[in-house]
């Protein structure tokens, strides 16, 4: 017990170290997960010996892994699955999935008859959604088409796999599996039943509702039980409690469809607080440092598998079908990056292969560390992405090929609106989130310059941002929502061949981001200075 005492406050210690490191680097560009981990891989085992995992921190990890899987599946709107976009996220991961048997299948080292090769493939088909989750929030993606999209691509390739997992993973028979399967399912919906029954139930609602702000906390309470009675029932199934835990999350979501910011609130601080910092630490002291430095070909072959499996394959489903044009080609590659984020399902899978005897601790780690580094790898190559497609590097050739005498003034230029841009994007989340989704879209044909959209809404939104403000000296919310709603009934206003009117990017910014039209402030200067000089 002293050891493990000794081990929870080094990761307690940890936990509250790696936030500050992760604030001083610029622009978010390494979520604090990636902290986690390797100050776990740092302080485990392996390396310094400062944590040792026994039973009761195995424990503790579980929870933090089950408050990420709920919070995961609370997170999922139903309607983002039965869409149009979620439908064709479900398809996609059906060939991804087909793909990997095939990579697997031309991998000698691995075997589709064995538990190790279909844990590889499992392995190769998930989306970290749980892990991303934090990650979009810091950067003010969750509502917003590019966090949509995650989500919508994300969800399957986090709950297909945990499926995948019980129906592939088993010592039992594919038949018996589904079975247990259908028995949990149908379990899951009598709990999800008979919780929306008593919510609806005026004694206990009130008795819930009156506790929720007091020190009974009843709806936190009921929470938790909802989340550890499901992932007790897997384990009784001899299922993954990742199962439990995201079914759990879904019947949250069922019972409040519309959410409740007060709950958000509190399971935010009881799971980011101390359980999953505590699993991603853990995760990380798992990691046999020294056995991914013996395989460092095998480490770069996975994450490059991955790309080729997962990313791909998203890519290309967004790039086609009828609502190809609703994100940019930049803001595609970003939704497919994020969506190779991976990393509980790979431990879940590559524990479940050790404990069988199929996989040894060598490849489990190199496998793991794979995934720890996709955390860090893929959103930083999606911050990127958004990154350059802002300064219109087409554009800026352009620019320099025909005035090369002005380069350094053009690239100030292109990184003065990449600036503003950013701080606009910020500006209207933290305003108006809703609103904020409606004017992404016209923000990303301006910012990512898609050659195959046709930005006449762009243009007239622009011009009407800036001729209102000339007229009032004010922009205010309402009159900014208005303007939106007349850009998204501008192609049905305009004729074909009515040319659009000019703008100017960087005074659409400035009015965004600063609240004033910058070239009209700077004519009135001129005018003055004029004046005082006569």
């Amino acid at each position: 017990m002293e050891t493990e005492l000794i081990s929870l406050a080094v990761i307690a210690l940890l936990a509250c170290i790696t936030p500050l490191l992760a604030r001083a680097i610029p622009h978010k560009l390494i979520p604090e997960t990636v902290f986690l981990l390797f100050a776990g891989v740092i302080c485990g085992p392996h390396l310094l010996g400062w944590i040792q995992v026994g039973d009761a921190i195995s424990l503790l990890s579980d929870l933090g892994l089950g408050f990420l899987f709920l919070l995961a599946g609370y997170e999922i709107d139903p309607k983002n699955l039965s869409n149009y976009q979620g439908k064709r996220g479900f398809v996609t991961w059906i060939f991804t999935f087909a793909i990997a048997v095939l990579a697997v299948w031309a991998w000698p080292e691995f075997s589709l008859d064995g538990i190790d090769g279909l844990a590889v493939v499992i392995a190769l088909t998930t989306t970290a959604l749980g892990t991303l989750l934090p990650i979009l929030k810091e950067r003010n993606l969750m509502d917003t088409p590019i966090g949509n999209a995650v989500l919508s691509y994300g969800t399957w390739g986090e709950l297909c796999p945990v499926i995948a997992m019980a129906l592939l993973l088993s010592t039992r028979t594919t038949i018996q599996s589904m079975i247990i399967l259908v028995m949990f399912a149908l379990i899951a919906v009598a709990v999800a039943f008979l919780s929306s029954r008593l919510k609806n139930w005026d004694r206990i609602s009130t008795a819930v509702q009156e506790g929720a702000e007091t020190t009974q906390q009843t709806v936190v309470r009921a929470t938790v039980l909802l989340m550890v009675t499901l992932t007790a029932l897997s384990a009784v199934f001899n299922l993954d409690i990742v199962l439990g835990a995201f079914a759990a999350g879904f019947i949250l979501r069922y019972i409040i469809p519309q959410g409740s910011k007060s709950l958000e609130t509190k399971l935010d601080g009881l799971a980011f607080g101390f359980f999953i910092p505590l699993f991603f630490i853990v995760s990380g002291s798992n990691i046999d440092i020294h056995a991914v430095g013996d395989r460092p070909l095998l480490l770069v072959f996975f994450i490059v598998l991955l790309l080729l499996i997962r990313a791909l394959p998203v890519f290309i489903a967004l790039s086609t079908g009828k609502h190809k044009h609703d994100l940019s080609r930049s803001a595609r590659i970003t939704v497919a990056l994020y969506c190779t984020t991976a990393l509980p399902i790979i431990v879940a899978v590559t524990m479940v292969a050790q404990q069988s005897g199929a996989m040894s601790n060598e490849i489990a780690s190199v496998l793991v560390c794979a995934g720890a580094v996709t955390v860090f790898l893929m959103p930083a190559l999606a911050s990127i992405t958004i990154r350059i497609s802002d300064t219109h590097l087409v554009d800026l050739a352009h620019e320099v090929s025909s005035k090369p005498a002005d380069l350094s003034t053009i690239i100030k230029s292109r990184a003065e609106l990449v600036r503003l841009l950013a701080k606009a994007r910020v500006l209207i989340d933290k305003n108006d989130p809703d609103l904020a989704a409606r004017i992404e879209p016209l923000v990303a044909k301006l910012a990512h310059n898609d050659e195959d959209s046709d930005d006449r809404d762009v243009r007239y939104f622009i011009q009407e941002v800036r001729d209102r403000y000339r007229e009032t000296k004010s922009l205010s919310k309402e009159q900014l929502k208005k303007i939106v709603s007349e850009a998204e009934q501008a192609e049905k206003e305009m004729g074909a061949n009515e040319p659009a009117a000019p703008y100017d990017e960087e005074g659409y910014l400035e009015v965004i981001a600063k609240g004033e039209d910058a070239s009209t402030k700077k004519g009135k200067e001129e005018g003055n200075n004029g004046t005082g000089s006569s």
